[in-house]
């Protein structure tokens, strides 16, 4: 079964998480160690996120520079056929235009199926570093939707060069990205959810949201999405607070507001174990609030936060 397909079946919200790849050069022990320490909450599927090719300038010889395409943390393909083999549980790939052509991106879709990973999050991925706007690969996309689109053409048999391929596996099945607060480069959210709403028509079958702090927010999202006339399943992601530095640094990176009560707490939080500590409580209430909902499923975003996730799964599961 899909992950889009489970979330449309009858059941109680279910668990998920996104995990990263190591950096470079370092063990998968790290992953394993994470999963293992949520698996006892049995997470319906588990993302993994991609990260796209930087250049770096290094000197090769005195006063000398040479430069490099580096990916900070590549293996996502291949640590989603490892985590799908040694935890049974459906993994779910991040697939990004940023840093990948459009020829990379079906290599990348033809390794997927001859492993028979299925499953895809689609998104446009960030900004390169140091550039003040989206500015897409040599023959890559410059929005989510078209590789969506790419993902469908390559669903009905249909390669780049337009040329027929067998399918290799099933068809792929992919999710995409949902913003309560919207897009930082939207006008507005109404614009934002009409670009949303393109990205469903070109076969995205169930959105995950931003992190977000304030549930109201999440609620009103859904309600204008439906108005807006889209009816796939909208999985909430949630991520505990855990470190005094992120007062500033997620309203900045993800362009996100606190709920002035959550700011009012951080503020009197001292040490990065006091915001923990009012991280779990939070997100605890979060969950709570969106279990009674009946969310399809909750997702978390387990980036230096596994052990406050645990926390608020035994509360919460």
């Amino acid at each position: 079964m899909s992950v889009a397909s489970f979330l449309t079946a009858a059941h109680d919200t279910a668990f998920s998480f996104e995990i990263l790849p190591p950096v470079r050069g370092k063990s998968i022990e790290s992953v394993f160690g994470t999963i293992d320490r949520l698996m006892p909450f049995n997470p319906a599927y588990i993302n993994i996120t991609t990260h796209r090719t930087e250049v770096v300038y290094r000197e090769v010889a005195e006063g000398v520079f040479q430069r490099f395409n580096e990916r900070m943390r590549p293996g996502t393909v291949a640590i989603a056929a490892v985590l799908s083999a040694r935890y049974g549980v459906p993994t779910v790939p991040h697939v990004i235009c940023s840093g990948f052509s459009r020829e990379e991106l079906e290599n990348e879709l033809i390794d997927l199926s001859y492993l028979g990973i299925t499953d895809l999050l689609v998104l446009r991925g960030d900004r390169a570093k140091g550039e003040s706007r989206f500015v897409p690969e040599a023959n890559g996309h410059a929005h989510a939707v078209d590789l969506c689109h790419q993902v469908s053409q390559f669903n009905s048999g249909v390669l780049i060069d337009g040329s027929q391929h067998d399918l290799l596996a099933g068809r792929f099945s992919f999710g995409v990205a949902g913003y309560p607060e919207k897009h930082e480069e939207a006008m507005n959210l109404d614009s934002d959810i009409e670009h949303l709403k393109a990205k469903i028509e070109a076969g995205a079958e169930y959105v995950v949201t931003q992190m977000f702090f304030d549930n109201g927010r999440y609620f009103d999202f859904v309600k204008r999405c439906r108005a807006a006339g889209i009816t796939v399943p909208i999985i909430p992601g949630i991520k505990p607070l855990t470190a005094l530095t992120q007062k500033s640094l997620l309203p900045k990176t993800f362009h996100i507001d606190l709920p002035v009560e959550l700011a009012v707490e951080l503020e009197r939080c001292r040490t990065n174990d006091d915001v923990k500590a009012l991280g779990v409580e939070w997100a605890t209430a979060q969950a709570r609030e969106l279990k009674a909902a009946g969310v399809p499923s909750i997702h978390f975003y387990s980036m230096n936060a596994a052990a406050s996730i645990e926390q608020i799964a035994r509360a919460v599961y």
